[in-house]
């Protein structure tokens, strides 16, 4: 009996090796299958690719740093991220808001050294909630490069890293002394690496310790990201970059706190930076993600592009760009899968080259949870399509405020006040519309979108799926 129960126990921890072994397999595949196709795109040298899934890290190099000379990048090799940085600045103002140093509610000139009466706009103060939001209402960025960007061309790089070479300190404050506010704080977002800047001044009044110290303390050090930071020791070679003509870009300059966009990391430390921004239980990464003005759509949180929810859940993007680097960063906490692509090259069609290959890849990996088959979406009842939509009940409800049906019949809007689905439970949404409303004999191609911006994928089983172009849901009367 004891030999039949061991070779029983064997026959399982097979069974389960060669699972676990078919997985690696599978997210390896579409790893390749995303750097091949983003190699074509983006025209990059170097292309680095790190996955956590479900507790589980996966990494792959593609390419060389510098074509010709084989220099494959490692989990060890440093990159500029850019406004990565700006993630961890967020961590680290939501932690001073979690620990009662900082009120999101309070007027921004109560941390600040010195005065500023003209931080308010009709008698409205900027708040901390504001600032993290890039909801200052700031009329212009510090240091001022708008005219930079209206006029962009090959050799625009020189002209950027003039300006962040000249600004400091001083003249930070001396500009923020005369910034006028042109709309209500809180109301329009406005991009802004001045908000992080005036972040770190904020976060080293209120701790009494620099912004760099912070960082090691905080983040870097607890997650042992021992290869990150903003000033690295003077051995260390950061990874070269480019622009689409190959010719070598410089490094980011900044002689103010680094808080918008000096970091430096490598993948292998970015898969651990991902693995504690899936922590659904820490405290800080959920203060981090918090809808803080209660969006009906997209928001925020501490300094993300932003933060929009789909048939998976939360999801949170953020996008770093240096002169010859690029990094695009998403995560899904619910299904705790995180991903994150650098590729060495930095052009103005880079950064839509990455986000096209982090949804493809994201939708690979998250494929499996797409289980549905046969007609999916709607069923004909009589003289009227009714269509249906069930939010997986492994994921949190409270995120989904509307569920709407954009298609080829309504111009693919999803804020048609005719196609908003109505509420049935917790996670399940539904509308009846009157077959009249489409025309006969005709393919209506159609969409669920969540809170007007998570635009969800058709189930690969779905028999009424359409099989190229955008893989809408197809609709026959």
């Amino acid at each position: 009996m004891k030999r039949n129960i061991s070779i029983l126990f064997l026959c399982i921890s097979l069974s389960i090796a060669a699972q676990k072994n078919a997985t690696e397999k599978s997210i390896f595949i579409v790893m390749d299958k995303t750097a091949s196709i983003l190699s074509q795109k983006s025209k990059a040298n170097s292309i680095s690719i790190g996955v956590v899934k479900n507790g589980k890290t996966y990494t792959r190099h593609y390419g060389e740093i510098d074509k010709g000379k084989e220099n494959i990048a490692t989990n060890n090799t440093v990159f500029e991220v850019a406004s990565i940085t700006k993630l961890f600045t967020g961590l680290l103002t939501a932690q001073a808001v979690l620990e009662g140093k900082l009120d999101l509610d309070e007027d921004i000139r109560k941390y600040i050294t010195g005065s500023y009466p003209n931080l308010e706009y009709n008698r409205t103060p900027i708040t901390i909630k504001d600032l993290v939001s890039f909801r200052t209402g700031f009329s212009k960025d510090l240091p001022d490069t708008d005219e930079l960007r209206k006029n962009r061309n090959d050799s625009s790089y020189l002209a950027f890293k003039k300006v962040d070479e000249a600004y400091s300190r001083e003249k930070f404050f001396a500009d923020l002394k005369t910034m006028k506010l042109d709309t209500l704080p809180g109301t329009k977002f406005k991009y802004s690496n001045g908000s992080l800047n005036l972040t770190a001044h904020i976060l080293e009044n209120v701790y009494q310790k620099s912004y760099e110290m912070l960082l090691k303390e905080n983040i870097l050090s607890k997650l042992g990201m021992t290869s990150s930071g903003i000033n690295l020791n003077p051995n260390m070679t950061i990874a070269q970059g480019y622009n689409l003509k190959g010719i070598l870009m410089p490094t980011i300059s900044d002689n103010l706190w680094g808080a918008a966009g000096m970091l430096k990391s490598t993948l292998g430390d970015l898969t651990k930076f991902i693995a504690y921004e899936l922590n659904t239980k820490n405290k800080i990464v959920k203060e981090s993600q918090r809808n803080l003005l209660n969006s009906l759509t997209i928001w925020n949180g501490y300094f993300w592009d932003y933060i929009e929810v789909d048939e998976n859940g939360k999801n949170c993007w953020k996008h770093g760009g240096a002169f010859g680097t690029q990094n695009m960063l998403l995560i899904y906490p619910e299904r705790q899968m995180g991903i994150s692509i650098i590729v060495n090259i930095s052009d103005e069609n880079t950064g839509n080259a990455l986000g096209e290959a982090i949804v493809r890849l994201s939708n690979e990996l998250l494929s499996e949870n797409k289980k549905q088959t046969g007609i999916y979406g709607y069923k004909i009842v009589n003289k009227n399509v009714v269509f249906m939509y069930e939010h997986d009940k492994n994921l949190d409800p409270n995120f989904v405020k509307s569920v709407s049906i954009a298609g080829s019949f309504d111009n693919w809007n999803p804020n048609d006040q005719d196609f908003q689905m109505i509420q049935k439970s917790k996670n399940t949404f539904e509308l009846s519309v009157p077959k009249s409303k489409f025309e006969k004999d005709k393919t209506h191609l159609f969409k669920f979108v969540i809170n007007k911006t998570g635009w969800m994928e058709a189930p690969k089983n779905a028999i009424n799926r359409e099989t190229d172009g955008d893989e809408n849901l197809i609709l026959r009367i």
